[in-house]
Parts: structure tokens; sequence; C-alpha cells
């Protein structure tokens, strides 16, 4: 029924239960799982649980908080997991100058690198965007429109620049800041954007959705993000669980479960 389009079940907070949240994915109406890279050793780890687990497929790639270690002989490796019949996109890229945990000129250089692996590799891409909206339109501007598609993954952004990402061919993928007391603005984006462009996903274990923020974030939860949509939509959950699961099956060029 759902497709959570963004985890990090690598992350050590799922040490002592990933494996029972991916057998339990049946029951909760979670037909995939995109499990997103963020450095070469959490692709490398992704591509294991994709392995392992047919309902995880994974995306490999360098985010912009590790730009600065990045180096030639990453991104050859990086570059080889592409190949991966489970990989489905390269990311999650881009740029965060909120925390600034790499030089921004670095972060530039390495999201530029990726979005050249993704060209080539005729791949998806994942970006992750955090108060650089200008510096991430003008980098992808030079790519689009993205014949090979894409997601702007945990969208937080204005209708304008929406507007601006799916006119280049990108896709925009929802979490659970949407569901929370102080997200009205981002609301009214939300209720404004098409559901035909949009996507769920839990980021967990991170953006954990309301009722249960405070707690460590699940694939299961992405179910609250889809509800609150529906919500703002006046559409059924049913609705929305069928058009962003299509959607990330095409982003993602997934096969039925």
């Amino acid at each position: 029924m759902f497709i959570d389009a963004h985890a990090h079940l690598d992350d050590e907070r799922f040490e002592q239960d990933r494996q029972e949240i991916i057998d339990a994915l049946d029951e909760n109406e979670i037909d995939f799982v995109i499990n997103a890279g963020a450095d070469l050793e959490s692709s490398l780890f992704s591509k294991r649980l994709a392995e392992e687990n047919e309902k995880i497929y994974f995306t490999a790639g360098i985010h912009p908080h590790d730009a600065k270690t990045a180096h030639k002989e990453m991104f050859a490796e990086i570059e080889q997991l592409l190949g991966h019949p489970k990989c489905v996109a390269v990311g999650e890229m881009g740029l965060d100058y909120h925390y600034n945990h790499s030089p921004q000129h670095v972060q530039r250089e390495v999201f530029l690198t990726q979005l050249h692996m993704a060209k080539q590799a005729e791949k998806p891409i994942v970006v992750h965007m955090r108060e650089a909206t200008k510096d991430t339109i003008e980098l992808l501007s030079a790519f689009a429109p993205f014949a090979h598609l894409g997601v702007i993954h945990s969208f937080s952004g204005s209708v304008e620049s929406a507007k601006i990402f799916l006119d280049m061919g990108l896709y925009l993928s929802i979490s659970g800041p949407v569901t929370y007391d102080n997200a009205g603005r981002f609301r009214e984006v939300v209720r404004a954007l098409p559901l035909d462009k949009l996507l769920i996903e839990t980021d967990c274990p991170y953006l954990t959705p309301v009722p249960l923020r405070g707690r460590r974030n699940e694939p299961k939860n992405v179910r609250y993000v889809a509800q609150k949509i529906a919500e703002l939509k006046s559409i059924s959950l049913e609705e929305v669980a069928k058009t962003t699961s299509d959607n990330a099956r095409m982003v993602f060029g997934l096969t039925k479960a």
C-alpha cells in the first residue's frame, strides 16, 4: 500500500531490532523501502540490506555533511554501486547550509560530481536541501530537465521553489514535519502541490511524525504522513497511498512486490 521513499535503516539506532522491523513491513502495509546511502559505508550497508531483503532497495551517494571526506577512490566505489540491480538512484546528495559540516564550496563540488555521475549512469537523483535553495536550483538547472527523474527529499520549501523543481522534471517527497504543530505555512504549500508529483517518506530514524514525535522513527510511520496529506487535500488515504506509491515506482523503476 505505502512506499517509504527515504529511510536510513542502516543507522545504529536500529542495531537491536532492524530485521524485526523489516520482517514486519508486510503487516504494516509497506510495499517497499528505499534505504538512502549518505557515504560509502552506509551505501555499502544499504546494498547488503537490499540483497538480503526483497522489499528493500537502496541509493548510493555522499551526503553534504560528508562531502569533506570525499575523494577520487570513493567516487569510483560509489560509481560501481550504481550498477547494482537494486540501486535505484544516486544520493542522497546536495547542500546543507544549516549545519555546514562540510565547507560550502566543497559541498557544491561534491554535489556537482554526483550530478555528473547520475547523468552518466542514467539514474535518478535524491537531493538533500537545507537553507540552500538558491544554490541548489542553480546547480540543478545546469542538468535540467531530468530525463531520468529524481526527488527533492524531505521537501519543506515554498510553492515557488516547488514549481521550479517540478518544471525540472523532479518529484517532491514529503516527510514527518508536515504533521507538526508549527507547520501551518508548509501545510498550505503541500495543499497546493499536485499529488501526482509527490512521494512520502520517513527519513527514519529522524523526523518522527505526530503523534509519535520524540520517538525513533520507523518505516511504518509513513502512514501518518499520508494521512496528513489526505486530510489537507480532502481525499482518501487510499488515494494518497496509491498515487504516491505509483509515483515512487515510476521514479525508482520499482516492480510490484
